[in-house]
């Protein structure tokens, strides 16, 4: 029998026991797009942490571990373990190999979100994902001494707008006693959604930092030191210290060598870390929980396979005719045995096929939900040389489980041929 005839001799006896079938591909299709979805979630959500910072060669801060130092600048999670003086920023922007800073000031809250102070040059330098720089989507970067920018999660959660008052909170709790209410600022601004802890995050300018701090002394309010806001306008409000700043470095090749040379500053205590090395190391040691998830989606499709196998040996008995006849044109067994594997394969075949397509179904319905909603940026791509290797592993699975029914029924038609022949 050739090839051609005998895949159409497999499919028509597809086609025939579609009914049952169809729900067995079903359950296998909803099991590989499963696995093929937190593959893909693995992969772009392992992208995105990676690129959580880009385009910026080194972050500085006091001398600390540098997963430390990662933590507590890029995902707001921590506290600084000490300040850099502002007379050693200046000289680290004076140094001709650094191209630009942005500076980064922490220690207050907004109902449980950080506040950062910075500049205008963190929507100008600061990048994240594949070189995309933060933009503002509602108004405008702060201008004003007691403007405000929100992250797209603060906005959403609080349901701020452009022109809202808020009183921020000295201290990084969430729950704070210790108001900055005499000094109120105004939501000058929104930004984009990025899927980063931008979104989480709310932006003033360092004289503002400094502003909402005086008369305060060791974190507490000093009784009848606070000036009002129209008098604090006209006090110097240049930073004393801030906490960390980002940099980047003009020439590339540089990049060790102004590494070591603030690692080793006698200016003050000073550590300066790689972004992307700093992140590898972190997503090491958060690796063993996605590898859980792969190998729990991979045993889902296995057991999707068996049942697959199972209705396939229950209604063996129902294909005696079928065989029978197959046998009386001069089917051998081994042509039997051959016909369950394939009915197999092309069943996982076409689930892989169906998975691909409501995958990207789905992902495309979702996306922008989940930009949104959560900050994650998804995008609808080819699948990657990974997912395609899993994909290929599901007919390879299916062959070899396709062993056990093909198996019996070479046994079950080479005992009827015996049978006849005697």
């Amino acid at each position: 029998m050739s090839l051609s005839r005998f895949l159409r001799l497999a499919l028509a006896s597809i086609w025939h026991r579609r009914g049952v079938l169809s729900l067995v591909t079903l359950t296998l299709t909803l099991s590989v797009t499963l696995l093929l979805g937190v593959q893909y979630l693995r992969s772009e959500v392992k992208d995105t942490f990676t690129r959580t910072i880009s385009g910026t060669d080194l972050i500085i801060g006091a001398r600390a571990g540098q997963l430390n130092l990662l933590l507590y600048t890029v995902f707001h999670i921590g506290d600084a373990t000490n300040n850099i003086r502002w007379s050693t920023y200046e000289t680290l922007a004076a140094d001709k190999r650094i191209d630009w800073l942005v500076p980064i000031s922490l220690g207050d809250s907004y109902q449980g979100f950080r506040v950062v102070g910075t500049s205008k040059a963190f929507p100008e330098h600061f990048r994240y994902g594949r070189d995309h720089a933060v933009t503002v989507t509602q108004g405008a970067w702060f201008d004003d001494l007691f403007d405000v920018v929100l992250g797209a999660d603060v906005a959403r959660d609080l349901g701020h707008a452009p022109g809202d008052r808020i009183t921020l909170a000295h201290g990084t709790g969430s729950v704070s006693f210790m108001k900055h209410e005499d000094m109120p600022f105004k939501v000058s601004g929104i930004l984009a959604p990025t899927g980063t802890p931008v979104d989480r995050a709310v932006y003033i300018s360092l004289a503002g930092m400094e502003a909402i701090h005086v008369g305060w002394q060791s974190g507490v309010r000093i009784p009848g030191r606070t000036p009002s806001p129209d008098a604090v306008r006209e006090r110097d409000l240049t930073p004393r210290a801030i906490t960390a700043a980002y940099a980047g470095v003009g020439r590339k090749v540089l990049t060790f060598q102004v590494q070591r040379a603030i690692n080793e500053s006698a200016l003050e205590p000073l550590s300066a870390i790689l972004p992307g090395v700093a992140l590898s190391e972190l997503w090491r040691l958060m690796g063993q929980f996605e590898r859980a998830l792969v190998a729990l989606s991979g045993f889902v499709v296995v057991t999707s396979l068996i049942g697959l196998i199972a209705v396939l040996l229950a209604i063996q008995n129902q294909r005696k005719r079928e065989i029978a006849i197959l046998r009386a044109v001069g089917a051998s067994p081994g042509l039997i045995a051959a016909l369950y594997a394939v009915e197999c394969v092309l069943l996982s075949l076409l689930a892989c096929a169906l998975a691909l397509i409501f995958g990207a179904a789905l992902l495309t319905a979702l996306a922008p939900w989940l930009l949104s909603h959560w900050g994650i940026a998804l995008s609808l791509r080819w699948p990657d040389s990974q997912e395609w290797a899993l994909l290929a592993a599901v007919p390879l699975a299916a062959l070899i489980v396709s062993l056990a029914p093909a198996w019996r029924a070479y046994r079950g038609s080479l005992n009827e041929g015996l049978s006849a022949a005697s």
